[in-house]
């Protein structure tokens, strides 16, 4: 590694700053007499699943949303299509509602490829409730706690409208992330990287860890908002399944860079700024300790869990079995990376900081394939893996 900061500073290329500001940017709730009153005006609860159609819906963060859909892996490329890569590009211009519909102005980002929309469950309807940049607090009910999030009311009270006008017979629920300050570590490591030359996977643990107990109590307690609201709606449990997602690796394990440690090639190029042995933390220490914990949750609360930490294996940005598409190759889901690489930010060419480090087009089918395997299992705990060179018809379960 270079001997100090001032000469890294110097040397850094202009991609280097910009990555360097997007990393700085990134993010990655008198009592005797009025409650009789109030209980006796409060409607009664619906004593029978409501007879409409029937409905699968996904809650939560920018994992299940569907943030980075518009990408069909990376590429260099600077305008057009980008080499075939953003779906948002309309001919002559860039259009992310293309992807994102109404949701690219507020910034929730719920993609045409979304895991409910790519997930083949059998519901008439498919409704996706998840907002870019959600934490737990975002789930719960506004009258326990919830808040709003980009003008939209907490997830559970918009679940209760949905449960009442549906059938709904499966909810998926990705959260935690935020709560944990993913974000926060992404930028820190980056820093790390490209200005300080120093490893983030020390400090970063020790933050996980003391965010760890209250972040698991709040995906807890938005589990139990959910079942809360399904509740009032005159649903019982047997009545729809729930399941509880993780999250998976955007990078790989250091031995499976495809470019190296030293120069720049790794941030200006693959956009995948990180030292090898903070990419090994990330890939074999933090992913799994965030799925053990949210195992544990779903465990306790009798939810179905989705194990998603292997999910991208060999598909990560900057892994040795992909590669970038070219102006004479153009993506393809068994050569392309599945997840989004670290964008620019303000001076890029390319689309919002936002994006990055999620699974992409690719990668939305691949989970969205993940939830149908899991719908054909209706009870025990699963992870999800993918065959290597296969595209999303490749995905296949474990048992936990």
């Amino acid at each position: 590694m270079p001997e100090n900061c001032s000469r890294l500073n110097r040397s850094a290329p202009r991609l280097g700053r910009r990555l360097l500001a997007a990393a700085l940017a990134l993010p990655l709730t008198a009592v005797g007499l009025a409650t009789a009153a109030q209980a006796q005006a409060a409607p009664a609860a619906p004593s029978a699943v409501p007879s409409g159609p029937t409905a699968s819906v996904t809650l939560g963060d920018s994992y299940i949303s569907g943030e980075a859909g518009r990408w069909k892996g990376n590429s260099a490329g600077t305008s057009g299509s980008r080499n075939g890569t953003d779906r948002a590009w309309n001919g002559s211009s860039y259009d992310p509602s293309l992807v994102y519909g109404a949701t690219a102005a507020s910034g929730c980002d719920r993609s045409d490829v979304a895991e409910v929309v790519s997930a083949s469950t059998g519901a008439q309807n498919e409704i996706n409730l998840a907002c870019s940049g959600a934490v737990t607090a975002n789930i719960f009910r506004a009258a326990n706690g919830g808040q709003t999030l980009k003008g939209e009311a907490p997830q559970a009270d918009q679940l209760a409208t949905v449960a009442r006008q549906n059938n709904v017979k499966l909810i998926t629920l990705s959260i935690g992330g935020n709560d944990l300050g993913f974000g926060g570590i992404i930028s820190s490591c980056v820093q790390d990287y490209l200005i300080w030359y120093s490893y983030c996977h020390d400090s970063a643990q020790s933050s996980i860890d003391s965010k760890m107990p209250t972040a698991m109590a709040g995906v807890g307690k938005a589990i139990d908002e959910v079942r809360a609201v399904m509740a009032d709606a005159g649903y019982a449990q047997s009545d729809y399944r729930l399941v509880l997602q993780s999250y998976p690796s955007p990078i790989p394990r250091s031995a499976e860079m495809r470019y190296p440690e030293s120069g720049w090639t790794r941030s200006n190029t693959g956009g995948c700024p990180f030292w090898d042995g903070d990419a090994d933390w990330a890939r074999d220490t933090l992913v799994p300790q965030i799925s053990q914990s949210l195992a544990g949750v779903a465990a306790s609360k009798g939810a179905q869990f989705l194990d998603l930490s292997d999910m991208l294996q060999g598909h990560e940005v900057c892994s040795t079995a992909t590669k970038q598409p070219t102006t004479s190759s153009g993506p393809s889901a068994t050569t392309s990376e599945w997840a989004r690489f670290l964008d620019g930010g303000l001076n890029s060419t390319q689309g919002v900081l936002q994006e990055s480090m999620h699974p992409n087009y690719y990668g939305q089918q691949a989970v969205g394939r993940c939830l149908t395997l899991l719908w054909g299992r209706p009870t025990g705990d699963y992870s999800c893996h993918n065959t290597a060179g296969q595209d999303a018809s490749g995905m296949y379960l474990t048992a936990r």
